[in-house]
């Protein structure tokens, strides 16, 4: 009976959980990091004190939207393997990647902050987002359409750079002359013919 009577509560509270990060995200993307709390409760529809009870500091709602971004990253991975042809997943992927990290500029300094009280979320992020990478470069290499002759820290090394490109259209650009780069020319039926390069 306890079990039954909290399920509900317990799923109304993931859900407002849900819709400030998502407010989060949005405002974030558009005013910085330093928009208040009281703003993004309001953009989400819940009450201050909601907001407060889930994210009691405004670093923790910064962590909590910027891990939701890595775990979006994440399961991106895996819908577009099962939409999509192993080298145009990783193509879009990629694509993904550099919208996400124009958003992360607007986190980057309150995520500092963040980091420097001890929080691994860095590291914990860099690790999901290379085994996303593995996962996709893997089944594309499988595939014998990317060459076999770089891996998932090349292409996030090469990801890094473009990142640094800060007009996001000549970074998708870029991105698609560096995806193209890495395909093979054909579908190869012995070595990978870009290998010897």
């Amino acid at each position: 009976m306890d079990s039954d009577s909290t399920s509900p509560m317990r799923a109304d509270a993931r859900r407002n959980r849900d819709r400030l990060i998502e407010a989060a995200r949005e405002l974030f993307a558009h005013g910085g990091t330093s928009v208040p709390l009281a703003d993004v409760a309001k953009a989400a529809g819940v009450g201050t004190g909601t907001a407060y009870r889930h994210f009691p500091t405004q670093e923790a709602l910064v962590e909590a939207t910027y891990r939701d971004e890595i775990a979006r990253l994440r399961g991106a991975a895996d819908e577009l393997l099962n939409d999509h042809p192993p080298d145009e997943a990783l193509a879009l992927w990629l694509h993904r990647c550099i919208d996400y990290l124009a958003t992360q500029r607007g986190l980057s300094e309150a995520m500092r902050a963040v980091v420097a009280s001890g929080a691994a979320v860095h590291a914990d992020s860099r690790a999901v987002i290379v085994a996303a990478l593995n996962q996709l470069l893997d089944a594309a290499q499988a595939a014998g359409t990317v060459r076999t002759d770089v891996d998932a820290l090349d292409v996030a090394a090469a990801l890094g750079g473009i990142y640094l490109v800060s007009d996001p259209t000549r970074a998708h650009r870029v991105l698609a002359v560096f995806t193209a780069g890495l395909r093979t020319l054909t579908p190869p039926k012995g070595p990978d013919p870009l290998g010897s390069l």
